[in-house]
């Protein structure tokens, strides 16, 4: 049996008005993920447990069974897993996004992505950014565009951060670490400001027309999780595709091996269709492979409403369309389709809302096959809802047929 997973990050979301009253992933045209839905079965899974910060990280360890409540530490050392930087048992890894600031008070968050600052760019300012403020203790790696880790070692996680695309257009003083060991943190964001403000590849940037990347923001710490792999959980062998260093870090964790796509980006501009191939590729050899997208999330940070349907088209004609198509050549399959957790283009940041799931099995029986096309209120009228959420990939692995047969309801 092969079994892929094909998520498209932060697809889900409200109802808007100039959509008449859709979503975008119901405006979008999506013939291919709406014959999954259509053909299969659909229903909403609740990937964020109460009390847990709506992310990806999060909502992506759910969807691969794991149960945050029990294995969450924080988003750093998860990317810190797929970037090959150490953590001791002691240490805490922190995400340092670079960061535009402005406005009248030169105080506001303009851009939490730095303008999606290239990654040659980020590297030599991270790089910088090291040999300025770095010491025995702090550490800077540099990652993907605005994605980059800062490591403390045997420092302080236990304090409060907030996500920089939670505050997007907002003063950030209101908004700095708190709790203990903060003012460290505080600190080391005030003199990087201060060294990143004249440095040449900002100059560069802005005779470009682009933002600078003048300030860092730290968030996301945490010290290394202790995840049992998805080989021994579920006696497979798999593969993650993604394009950022989040989801390959779970991966990591989870045993599953790290599939790089030539010219994925995180972005719009991300190779959908070399993701696809590599995916099929890969079930060759491997039982599961977990495709991810994060175009569709970027989309709703950025309040973009027509790129966002964009994105979610792009995913579907480029993805699920190939898939489909392709995963023919296996005798035995499942296939998923689903959105990690809602990102509103109206709220420009997570949702902690069920998002909507379709799966597609090659036998008959194991499919409802009702015919609705897939998004949010035809997910909602089939009345099924898994939650705990990390409860759905067991059910996707192992007997589908008996959940779709039970019409599962919450635990």
């Amino acid at each position: 049996m092969k079994y892929i997973i094909m998520l498209g990050d932060g697809m889900a979301d409200e109802a808007i008005a100039s959509l008449g009253g859709k979503t975008p992933l119901e405006y979008a045209h999506t013939p291919n993920m709406d014959r999954v839905a259509g053909e299969g079965t659909q229903g909403l899974v609740d990937t964020i447990p109460a009390g847990l910060s709506a992310g990806s990280d999060v909502a992506n360890l759910a969807v691969l069974g794991y149960d945050p409540r029990q294995c969450y530490t924080g988003r750093g050392p998860l990317e810190a897993a797929n970037m090959g930087v150490p953590l001791g048992p002691k240490d805490v890894a922190f995400r340092c996004n670079l960061i535009t600031l402005g406005g009248a008070t030169g105080r506001q968050l303009v851009d939490f992505t730095a303008d999606h600052i290239p990654s040659d760019a980020a590297k030599i300012i991270i790089q910088d950014l090291d040999k300025q403020l770095g010491s025995d203790s702090l550490s800077f790696f540099p990652g993907v565009s605005y994605r980059h880790l800062m490591r403390w070692k045997e420092g302080v996680g236990e304090m409060e951060t907030i996500p920089p695309h939670d505050i997007t257009g907002r003063e950030i003083d209101g908004f700095l670490p708190s709790g203990a060991g903060a003012g460290q943190l505080i600190e080391l964001m005030r003199r990087a400001q201060v060294f990143l403000e004249g440095h040449p590849v900002n100059r560069n940037l802005i005779g470009k027309g682009r933002k600078p990347a003048n300030a860092i923001w730290l968030w996301g710490q945490g010290r290394a999780p202790a995840l049992e792999p998805l080989t021994v959980k579920y006696n497979l062998k798999g593969g993650m595709i993604s394009a950022v260093d989040l989801l390959n870090g779970i991966g990591v964790y989870a045993g599953l091996k790290v599939l790089p796509v030539a010219r994925a980006t995180g972005y719009t501009d991300t190779n959908y269709l070399g993701k696809a191939a590599k995916a099929l590729e890969a079930l060759e050899e491997l039982d599961f492979v977990f495709l991810h997208v994060e175009a569709p999330d970027e989309m709703g940070h950025e309040g973009n409403l027509s790129g966002k349907i964009k994105a979610i088209e792009d995913f579907d004609a480029k993805i699920v369309g190939p898939i489909l198509a392709g995963i023919t050549r296996f005798d035995a399959f499942r296939v998923m389709v689903l959105s990690d957790h809602p990102t509103p283009v109206t709220l420009m940041t997570h949702g902690a809302g069920p998002s909507p799931f379709a799966v597609f099995s090659f036998r008959r029986e194991e499919n409802r096959a009702e015919g609705q096309p897939f998004g949010e209120t035809a997910a909602r009228a089939g009345k099924i809802l898994v939650s705990p959420g990390h409860l759905l990939m067991g059910k996707f692995i192992g007997d589908w047929r008996s959940f779709v047969a039970e019409k599962h309801h919450p635990a």
